[in-house]
């Protein structure tokens, strides 16, 4: 078992050091940016009374599925966030060497969240890419699942990870931990500084978010009403309903839109 267990490792460092998935990581990472720009946009434009705007990754897929070549991009996106789920995918089972015990395992089971939202996104980007988008809500499968023996547990125990998670984004941006995914080159200079910029205030931001979107799947649990959960979109009306929301709600916009720049400049300077 341990000749297998070393040479699946081998594997995974041959596969993770190779140009391809190299430029593949690459071309992933600026698809993600992509995603988190339109995002920004339309969370500015709700908050400047666009209420009719879906302020989330489906709304940014139906907005780029409008456009001339929509299908196009959508499906480049789409390739981008499966080279993204197979990179992490390898670093759940080989990734974080460098790291022992605990640590290691907390850091593959962050490769394994991070797989499972960009597999998200892929699925979305195909759906639409095809002209098959669904129009359903989240809500409906927060009901469902509440209504199963101990469901209000279990979507409070996700609501609860999504904070911890936010929390941590935030931590990682407050900290500038985030540098530690560019190589030497993108951290020194006016252009290490910009990203430095870019960088704090988008994972700041971005965990803020997560923390809204969190804590409404708690309310949901605690409350048994499955309509008070929900995604990005419906964390960001959360926001907006708030004394001062649409200046905070442009805040987050426009740091969701900087963590999208942070995603070109990991693009540029990828250091895994």
């Amino acid at each position: 078992m341990t000749d297998i267990g070393d040479r699946a490792e081998n594997i995974g460092h041959e596969v993770q050091s190779s140009k391809t998935l190299d430029r593949g990581i690459r071309f992933g990472m600026v698809a993600y940016g992509v995603v988190h720009l339109v995002v920004a946009w339309l969370a500015i434009q709700l908050a400047l009374g666009e209420h009719q705007k879906n302020a989330s990754q489906k709304g940014a897929m139906q907005t780029l599925a409008k456009q001339s070549y929509g299908p196009l991009l959508l499906w480049l996106i789409a390739i981008g966030m499966f080279v993204l789920v197979i990179w992490r995918v390898i670093e759940v089972f080989t990734g974080h060497q460098e790291y022992d015990g605990g640590k290691r395992w907390r850091r593959r089971a962050t490769s394994a969240f991070k797989a499972v939202i960009y597999g998200y996104l892929g699925y979305l980007a195909l759906r639409y890419a095809v002209g098959n988008g669904s129009s359903s809500s989240g809500t409906s499968y927060t009901k469902t699942l509440m209504n199963q023996t101990y469901g209000r547990w279990l979507v409070g125990a996700v609501g609860a990870a999504i904070v911890v998670y936010g929390l941590a984004y935030a931590r990682r941006g407050w900290t500038e931990k985030f540098m530690e995914n560019l190589d030497a080159r993108g951290t020194i200079g006016e252009a290490g500084n910009a990203y430095r910029i870019v960088g704090k205030i988008g994972y700041i931001a971005k965990g803020a978010a997560f923390c809204v979107v969190g804590g409404l799947f708690v309310a949901a649990a605690y409350t048994h009403h499955a309509k008070k959960s929900g995604g990005l979109d419906q964390a960001l009306h959360t926001v907006l309903q708030q004394p001062f929301g649409p200046v905070l709600l442009i805040l987050i916009g426009a740091g969701i839109g900087c963590y999208g720049l942070f995603c070109f400049a990991r693009a540029r300077h990828l250091s895994k």
